[in-house]
């Protein structure tokens, strides 16, 4: 008996060590993919439409590793579960195991262990490292958005503003710029169409809210070049271009975790459309973790080779069943947030219909000769 034992725990060593090994190459492989292909699109966006400089918008992105990883996890541990049980199947190792007694739920026990320890590491980090690293990020942008258009020490400098088409929108001219602060500006803005306003002021600076003038008048002039009002202040916010704040706090679920966002929703007024948004956010931080058991329920029945299939198909079944559950998730979510789904049934959606599945092709693989 305690053989029995020995030899079952050197099996599970050796199922676990081929799983951990795979994963961690399918965990660094799909997330150098999302960096190069999703994340950059979004780092030369904010360098090209925000002014963010490119150490900064880099460390944004390394900020935002975490919330890519938890992403990740999940895709590893399906790789790692389809490519060994293949490799496995493919050398005939399975079927001397079967041959023995050895059932394909002994066989899974060690990959199902391992799905559920990393659904607790990917609930953890999603929990703790997500929320901080959001924050963090989005505090460096707002910082970067402030220190944009400042080139220090420079005098007698003009930029513009374009629109869609070409056309100038607004025309900047500065004075001189002496530690961050601009002096003797005036800007032309021509957005309005029959009218150009005129501002001018002692100084300013730009911050995320927008340009902060003080001492200034503007003018408002018309097509025949009267001046049709004359507005002075001491201290105003004018608001030019995107306003960033607006498009960071989009992304405020993942600045909270699950009972931070719980709290946030009962304490703050939103619309209908803001509130279904934010509630998928929220269930979603419970049932993507849960998605590796899910991929696993359904990852090891299809890694089984039949005896006619010779070559190793886990990494072509890896990816369909990836592209599969991100089709059904997009689709979900999209109608969680327009109302059309309950916010619980959209982030849970992707999870139940793979587990259904799983449910059917594990039952058939397991209690039918194939």
């Amino acid at each position: 008996m305690n053989s029995k034992k020995k030899q079952m725990f050197l099996l599970d060593k050796f199922i676990t060590r081929q799983v951990v090994e795979m994963f961690v190459m399918g965990v660094c492989v799909f997330t150098s993919i999302i960096f190069a292909s999703d994340t950059f699109i979004t780092l030369i966006k904010q360098i090209s439409m925000y002014g963010i400089p490119f150490k900064v918008a880099l460390m944004m992105i390394i900020l935002n590793l975490p919330s890519v990883i938890v992403m990740t996890i999940p895709m590893g541990v399906l790789l790692a579960t389809v490519m060994t049980l293949n490799k496995l199947s493919l050398s005939s190792e399975i079927t001397v195991m079967r041959a023995c007694g050895i059932g394909l739920n002994r066989i899974a026990k060690p990959i199902f262990i391992f799905a559920i320890i990393m659904s607790f590491v990917s609930f953890i980090i999603n929990e703790s490292v997500v929320p901080v690293m959001s924050k963090q990020s989005k505090d460096l942008a707002l910082w970067a958005l402030g220190q944009k258009n400042i080139p220090d020490g420079k005098q007698n400098f003009v930029f513009k503003e374009l629109q869609e088409g070409g056309s100038l929108k607004r025309l900047f001219y500065v004075g001189y710029c002496e530690d961050k602060v601009l002096h003797n500006i005036t800007v032309l803005d021509s957005s309005k169409v029959g009218t150009i306003q005129v501002l001018q002021a002692e100084e300013g600076r730009t911050t995320p809210a927008g340009w902060d003038f003080q001492k200034a008048a503007v003018y408002t002039v018309d097509d025949e070049g009267k001046v049709m009002n004359t507005t002075l202040f001491d201290s105003s916010i004018v608001k030019f271009g995107v306003d960033m704040t607006k498009e960071l706090n989009k992304n405020v679920a993942k600045e909270m975790n699950f009972t931070k966002l719980y709290k946030y929703i009962k304490e703050n007024y939103m619309t209908e459309e803001q509130r279904n948004s934010i509630l998928v956010e929220m269930f979603d931080k419970i049932a993507l973790p849960l998605t590796t058991i899910a991929f696993v329920l359904i990852g090891v029945p299809l890694a089984i080779t039949p005896p006619r299939v010779r070559y190793n198909r886990g990494f072509l079944f890896s990816i369909l069943i990836i592209f599969a559950y991100y089709l059904i998730r997009a689709f979900s979510i999209s109608c969680g947030e327009a109302g059309t789904l309950a916010p619980f049934l959209a982030a849970w959606m992707p999870n139940i219909v793979l587990t259904v599945i799983g449910v059917l092709l594990y039952y058939r693989k397991v209690y039918t000769i194939c």
